[in-house]
């Protein structure tokens, strides 16, 4: 596929002057030249657009930390892992204070009992720890059995997801890497809920089709 800049503008969805701007910033690589002002572009342009467009749209990243992820995507010396590493980087918040040393020791007992290859102190863990932090201050404290029963759940979707990336484009795998992981983040929340409402009324409902169930 060979087109013009207003069709590469179509194909991907992001507006020619944006597409420019892209260009200019050195974020997407410049076409073949067919002339002193005019281009073309081809199926890699509409990748590297897809991704940027994941990178700013979906995860709401800035220009410094798109531009941590297309130089990974770009290093032929990074591996996969590397890129999507990068991609993920953002997707986990910096929480708002310091995790306690109890919830850090938590999840790095998490790790250790998984056999999880991942960084301890990494900005995912920190999210975990803060998050546990959250839960003991409202008075809701998760016991490590259940921790590690969350970990064994979200471990086998984990696995569905990263068996279903493609190693052939390093673009489309951590444009899978963004979209893949926040938009089904909302699946996995929703699907959570219905099986709330399911065990809840067959537990705890006195109704008469809560009783033929």
């Amino acid at each position: 596929m060979v087109v013009w800049i207003s069709e590469l503008s179509e194909r991907s969805g992001v507006p020619v002057p944006t597409v420019k701007y892209y260009l200019r910033e050195g974020l997407l690589p410049p076409g073949r030249a067919t002339g002193a002002t005019r281009a073309v572009y081809d199926d890699r342009h509409v990748q590297r657009l897809r991704l940027i467009r994941a990178l700013v749209e979906v995860a709401g990243m800035g220009g410094e930390r798109i531009r941590a992820v297309i130089a990974a995507v770009d290093d032929q010396r990074a591996d996969l892992h590397d890129v999507l590493a990068s991609a993920h980087e953002e997707l986990s918040p910096v929480p708002e204070r310091e995790p306690s040393a109890e919830a850090r020791e938590a999840v790095a007992r998490l790790i250790d009992l998984r056999g999880w290859q991942v960084t301890p102190r990494g900005r995912h863990a920190e999210a975990l720890a803060a998050a546990l932090d959250a839960l003991h201050g409202a008075g809701q404290a998760l016991s490590e059995d259940a921790l590690v029963a969350y970990a064994d759940a979200v471990a086998g979707v984990a696995a569905l997801e990263i068996g279903s990336m493609s190693e052939a484009s390093r673009e489309d795998a951590a444009t899978y890497a963004v979209i893949g992981t926040l938009l089904v983040e909302p699946v996995l929340v929703t699907l959570r809920r219905l099986a709330h409402e399911d065990l809840s009324s067959r537990r705890f409902s006195r109704s008469e089709q809560a009783q033929q169930r």
